[in-house]
């Protein structure tokens, strides 16, 4: 495994840690999808598995040191943007299209310009890891990038619905995942 490897998988890792503690603080609510939680970990459990286990044999490991010095840079701020979103949403975050109780809408920080920046950082994060570690992360990206634009119009529904005042003003105002591309 080649420090690169190491970096993004530890990287990860910590990632992910964080994340499962900052959920505990969060407002109650509910999700629209959480019965098909296990489901969707699943899946990624074993595309990573494939990936992981060099069963997608061929061209699957990068060997260019700029590949790996872009791919790092990528990955590093697409997790620090999804970890400055996190914090700023604060006790508001949940699960991808959940419900929370008394919603606010948060407009400051990261969601200033993007009105979904978790998702960013997080898509941002995987294109660094395809760049620097495997091509074939690139159907982990597609996955997440699909399954992220879905959640993100479900919300957008939702906060619609919730702030009708404001939320259409704040949509005008900023992009949906790319500060003023989409």
């Amino acid at each position: 495994m080649l420090a690169v490897d190491t970096v993004i998988l530890v990287g990860w890792i910590a990632f992910w840690i964080y994340w499962l503690v900052a959920s505990a603080n969060v407002k109650a609510g509910s999700t629209r999808w959480g019965r098909f939680a296990g489901f969707r970990i699943g899946v990624i459990l074993v595309v990573l598995l494939l990936l992981r286990t060099r069963l997608l044999k061929g061209h699957s490991g990068v060997h260019d040191p700029l590949l790996w010095g872009i791919g790092l840079a990528l990955f590093v701020l697409g997790l620090a943007l999804a970890v400055w979103a996190r914090v700023y949403i604060g006790r508001n975050w949940g699960m991808p299209m959940s419900r929370k109780q008394d919603p606010e809408l948060v407009t400051t920080g990261p969601y200033h310009a993007i009105r979904h920046p978790i998702y960013s950082g997080m898509i941002l994060a995987m294109i660094g890891t395809a760049i620097a570690v495997s091509w074939y992360w690139v159907i982990a990206v597609a996955l997440m990038a699909a399954y992220f634009i879905v959640s993100a119009v479900h919300e957008e529904r939702y906060m619609a619905e919730q702030f009708p005042g404001a939320y259409p003003d704040y949509k005008r105002s900023t992009k949906m995942l790319v500060p003023f591309i989409l």
